[in-house]
């Protein structure tokens, strides 16, 4: 692993030190993160694994009756029945927050006649076959607003979990390795500083001594 270009001085080792505590730290605090991310991320997805297959079952059958009451019912009434529609639907989306990232909460109102029933046009031209139709799609409007908000959830979990993943990468192939690497050659070069100055040292005292003896002598 690269070292990193710094004097090779007790303060940068020091400094070094420091760092690499941070970022041991750091790099266990990602991958808590990145774990218990991962366990709401599965979470999640079966949750919307099993609302989308309850979703799209509603919405074969739906289907079928759509196009039982299509062909008892004209083309002309059918247009006039959904051209004006009676009711409205407004949706706000508010936040909640899972391990800093900020996920979506869809909430849906209607608004118009009689908005507690999912009919959204006068039923006194229309057949019971289309009535039942719509019914049954209304009927499935809790779940749909909701898989959208579940699958919106998991891309957003998902992108953050990639995130944390490079994260963690960098510290323990990069950053740490760099660190590591770099305090040991520091540490080795102020070791082979020491000994040489020990020697220098030695060398002198050596030379004082026998200086001393010949002066004796």
């Amino acid at each position: 692993m690269a070292e990193i270009r710094v004097n090779p001085t007790r303060m940068e080792l020091k400094k070094l030190k420091g760092r690499l505590a941070v970022a041991r730290r750091g790099h266990n605090l990602l991958k808590d993160k990145r774990d218990e991310l991962m366990k709401q991320f599965i979470d999640v997805v079966k949750e919307t694994k099993n609302l989308r297959e309850r979703v799209e079952e509603s919405l074969g059958k739906y289907n079928k009756s759509f196009a039982a009451a299509s062909a008892t019912t004209s083309p002309k009434m059918m247009t006039e029945a959904l051209m004006l529609p009676k009711k409205h639907i407004t949706l706000d989306i508010e936040e909640k927050n899972i391990m800093s990232v900020h996920v979506p909460v869809f909430k849906y109102n209607l608004h118009g006649e009689k908005s507690s029933d999912g009919y959204n046009f006068g039923m006194n031209f229309t057949s019971g076959e289309l009535d039942a139709s719509i019914q049954e799609l209304s009927d499935i409007l809790d779940d749909m607003v909701k898989l959208a908000e579940l699958e919106k959830t998991s891309q957003l979990l998902a992108q953050e979990i990639e995130k944390t993943r490079r994260r963690v990468n960098a510290l323990e192939h990069v950053m740490i390795p760099s660190y590591e690497t770099t305090i040991k050659s520091i540490t080795m070069k102020l070791g082979e500083n020491e000994r040489g100055n020990i020697t220098r040292l030695m060398k002198v005292k050596d030379m004082m001594l026998e200086e001393q003896l010949k002066k004796q002598s």
